[in-house]
């Protein structure tokens, strides 16, 4: 690889981190602001919110790329502001299925907005 064009491939990759970055800042201040959940909180409750009626613990942590310690102590705070609930699978007693609570979808369903305008300013 040329020096130009790895230089190249370097800001590529500075771009992309400072847009990642104001994209995730921005929504981490304001789904805090309006809504009291962060930005993992929000991926979270929106993957099970459009996905089955429940979601699988190990599904959820590949879904919003947290180590799957850190997605169960997020689940953790989701159930204990009741937005959540947390079953066994009756198939597999190791599996854990995560569901939305009432709380949990009208938050969701209010942050979505929040959400949606967030990436239309920033990513537009």
């Amino acid at each position: 690889m040329s020096d130009v064009a790895e230089q190249e491939l370097v800001q590529e990759w500075h771009e992309l981190l400072a847009r990642y970055s104001a994209v995730f800042s921005t929504l981490e201040c304001r789904l805090q602001e309006r809504h009291g959940i962060g930005a993992n909180e929000f991926e979270a409750l929106e993957r099970v919110a459009t996905g089955d009626s429940k979601c699988r613990s190990a599904d959820l942590t590949e879904a919003i790329h947290l180590s799957q310690s850190a997605t169960s102590r997020l689940v953790a705070r989701l159930e204990k502001e009741g937005l959540v609930e947390r079953a066994l699978c009756e198939v597999d007693r190791r599996g854990i299925f995560v569901t939305l609570t009432d709380a949990g979808r009208e938050r969701y369903l209010a942050a979505k907005r929040t959400h949606r305008e967030v990436l239309n300013e920033t990513l537009r």
